[in-house]
């Protein structure tokens, strides 16, 4: 069985390893260790802490960068972000499903092109990096496909349905925009709110969330797709 070039793969990820090793179990597939006694550990326990390095990283740039996101938009974004169909595009972008070490069972069964392999295999070259040069570098790697994501798929969800919703009232200004908070349950670890948003008394949206600010959002949101917006 021919093994890889990762020297061309360190080009595609535009970064070279102190310590190859990490690169080489990175690619290792459990099935191939197990085939291959001498080949060493699997990538299983990287990708363990490639999904941890990923989901602090993505938490953080949406933490910072959208400030007017409530808690329930900011987790549906980041479960986009790092959900198997979206690391299986970025590994697809790399090619690292030709670098993959596999058992040949695993080979001849599609292996290469299994979005679940090639996923996983994402987060083990994420936690290789961040072991051979550390966070920042990680970060660095992680944005560089994360970001054009956000700036081109989900746009959407990066708003802020209050304020948008404002400057569409305002445009008259005898239109008077009122949020009432009509519901609240659960105990004080875990309350659930209800508002309604209404133009001049009347209901046009209606939202909850973990916090009054997110059932605001929510409810505006809606109003502005009830809207056509």
């Amino acid at each position: 069985m021919q093994k890889p070039n990762l020297k061309d793969l360190e080009e595609k990820l535009q970064y070279h390893f102190h310590n190859p090793q990490y690169l080489i179990t990175a690619m290792t597939h459990s099935s191939y260790a197990n085939e291959v006694k001498s080949a060493g550990h699997s990538n299983e326990r990287l990708e363990f802490l490639g999904d941890s390095v990923l989901s602090i990283v993505v938490a953080d740039y949406l933490f910072k960068h959208c400030p007017n996101l409530p808690e329930g938009e900011l987790t549906k974004n980041r479960a986009a972000l790092v959900c198997e169909k979206a690391l299986c595009g970025f590994s697809r972008q790399l090619g690292v499903g030709e670098y993959l070490l596999l058992s040949r069972g695993e080979q001849n069964s599609g292996g290469r092109q299994r979005p679940s392999i090639l996923a996983d295999a994402f987060e083990a070259l994420i936690a290789a990096i961040y072991l051979d040069a550390g966070l920042e570098k990680a970060r660095e790697f992680i944005l560089r496909f994360v970001l054009p994501v956000l700036q081109t798929t989900r746009p959407k969800a990066f708003k802020d349905y209050k304020t948008a919703l404002q400057e569409i009232i305002q445009q008259n200004p005898e239109e008077q925009l009122e949020y009432v908070l009509i519901g609240e349950s659960g105990p004080d670890h875990d309350k659930h709110f209800t508002v309604e948003v209404c133009l001049n008394s009347n209901v046009i949206g209606k939202g909850g969330g973990r916090s009054k600010k997110e059932a605001e959002q929510q409810a505006a949101r809606e109003a502005l797709e009830l809207m056509g917006y």
